[in-house]
């Protein structure tokens, strides 16, 4: 008798954390994966551009995978497209991506950049239709309200019953862009009844509603009104609704409006491209028309609300863009609240901005200027009594937010032990009997740095800590090949070790190595190995002794 097929849930990223978001489903033979998002790198991962999930079970299973389905157009749920597929696709065979238009969109363009656009083919989806994934699972795509256009959430219809991905969402009363959350079809799919519910939780500490989006519409018109020179308006790139609030703002205030920022750039290409963005005519400049317009009649949307060190707005803060300077009297808004663990780069670049003349404004102070796209508790709970799933599982939060979502839960009426937490990596089955973790697959995260994939270990990262920290001392040196004696040097030169250059410290360094080698020369030949080990261990104790820091070593050693 053939084994029955089971429904298992791996979450591969975004539990336990906010970002890389990705939930890879199995079942028999087949895998199917929601999302695929890549995470801010942390304060000490220094260096590292995005941090992705180890897709190392889903490449060793690649043959089984049957289609990648999206929630919608976020960085935290599309961006480890463009690393993933080379990894997953093969020649003539491009991976299924079903997602809205607008999703695609931005899918679309990263892959393009990467020039891996042929490894995808695209399936544009429409609410109200079932898409056939294999011969006994189908997908079907519920609008939710969120604050990019295109949200969805993602309902697997499976011989064990239905699995329902919420993606982001809230149940906005006055959408701006988009249609409300289909809580029609919600109850419908709760009444045939619903397995399983991945739910997001980013908001469980926050009682009550989350507010409309219509009082940052409110908000930015007053700023912007009475603002008495240049604006510059900060939010993510795909948040298309805020980029609307801001043109639209900025066109009835007599001001042209540039986007600053590739991922800007050409997100609101591709918004407009669609529909999704309207553009009032003439009102679209560039960077280098807006500079020579006055100060009043312009309006700059800018990537960096994160306080990225390479966005637009961190340059232009710290006076290092190539196109714009911080002039005094700009208003600044950051219309976005910080992703947790990026709070020290934010306020960093807040005080440069208020070092450099500039208004700025930010929730703190006024906290009209953003309402997140994420339900808060109230809303989280009406999900459970729309859609009474069998069974719960928390997902796009940190631990504690999982947790106060599996109380609420039970507060509703699920048992604690059918709103399982889990960890990157483990492995869940869901039936009617109960739910249970199998084991786990190889997880964690995969740092890029560049166009390098996977190959930023924890010891390099360690030597970028070191570098930040304590600085690097070069010596450099001309040995005698067959002697070994020292014909040169060591000239030393230090970079970022703090220390005072008139104490004669270098110098002394310089001496004590020209000693130490000079007592093991005319031994015959050194072994090039041993003068750079002997230089390190000589050169660092040296300095270690005098002032207590351990700077990186690194002798460069000539033979002649």
């Amino acid at each position: 008798m053939a084994k029955r097929k089971r429904l298992r849930l791996i979450p591969l990223g975004g539990v336990g954390e906010i970002g890389k978001n990705s939930n890879l489903v199995e079942f028999g033979n087949n895998l199917i994966l929601i999302d695929a998002g890549v995470k801010f790198p942390e304060q000490e991962q220094r260096g590292v551009d995005l941090v992705i999930p180890d897709y190392t079970y889903l490449k060793e299973h690649r043959d089984q995978l049957r289609g990648i389905l999206i929630t919608h157009g976020h960085e935290d749920h599309i961006g480890g497209l463009p690393y993933l597929l080379p990894q997953l696709a093969t020649p003539g065979k491009p991976i299924p991506i079903y997602g809205s238009d607008l999703a695609l969109g931005f899918i679309k363009a990263k892959l393009r950049e990467r020039r891996v656009l042929d490894l995808a083919d695209f399936c544009l989806v429409e609410p109200g239709k079932r898409y056939p994934l294999t011969q006994q699972i189908d997908a079907e795509f519920v609008p939710v309200n969120h604050s990019i256009p295109g949200s969805m959430a993602v309902v697997l219809h499976t011989p064990d019953g239905k699995v329902i991905a919420t993606g982001d969402f809230k149940f906005d009363p006055t959408p701006i862009s988009g249609p409300p959350t289909d809580e029609a079809r919600l109850r419908q799919l709760g009444d045939e009844g619903v397995l399983l519910l991945l739910s997001d939780t980013t908001r469980i500490e926050t009682k009550g509603r989350t507010p409309s989006e219509q009082i940052v519409r409110e908000a930015l018109e007053q700023i912007v009104t009475e603002a008495p020179g240049r604006v510059i308006i900060t939010t993510f790139a795909s948040n298309i609704t805020r980029l609307q609030h801001a043109i639209t703002t900025a066109h009835a205030n007599g001001r042209k409006v540039a986007a600053v920022g590739r991922s800007m750039e050409n997100n609101t290409t591709v918004a407009m491209d669609l529909g999704y963005l309207e553009v009032p005519h003439g009102t679209l400049v560039t960077v280098e028309e807006a500079a020579k317009l006055p100060p009043k009649h312009v309006l700059l949307i800018m990537t960096g609300s994160q306080g990225e060190p390479t966005a637009a707005l961190s340059r232009v803060a710290a006076g290092e863009h190539r196109s714009l300077r911080l002039i005094p009297g700009d208003t600044v808004v950051l219309a976005s609240s910080p992703i947790p663990g990026n709070e020290e780069t934010v306020a960093r670049t807040i005080d440069n901005l208020f070092r450099g003349g500039a208004n700025v404004i930010y929730n703190t102070l006024v906290p009209q200027i953003h309402v997140s796209g994420h339900g808060a508790r109230d809303e989280l709970r009406y999900m459970l009594e729309l859609t009474r799933p069998k069974y719960v599982l928390p997902v796009h939060g940190e631990f504690r937010h999982l947790l106060l979502y599996q109380r609420m839960a039970a507060e509703w009426g699920l048992p604690i032990g059918s709103v399982p937490i889990a960890e990157i990596g483990d492995i869940w089955q869901f039936d009617e009997g109960a739910a249970r973790k199998l084991g786990t697959v190889p997880s964690g995260s995969v740092l890029i740095d560049g166009l390098t994939v996977g190959n930023v270990t924890t010891v390099l990262l360690r030597d970028r800590q070191h570098l930040s920290e304590d600085g690097v001392i070069f010596a450099s040196l001309v040995m005698d090949r067959d002697t070994g004696q020292l014909l040169n040097g060591p000239e030393i030169v230090a970079r970022g070790f703090v220390h005072n250059e008139s104490d004669g410290l270098l110098e002394g360094a310089a001496d004590e190595v020209r000693r130490a080698l000079k007592r093991g020369s005319g031994r015959g030949r050194a072994e090039y190995g041993r003068l750079v080990e002997r230089t390190a261990q000589v050169l660092g104790g040296y300095i270690y002794r005098n002032t207590h820091q351990r700077p990186m070593i690194l002798p460069v050693v000539t033979e002649v």
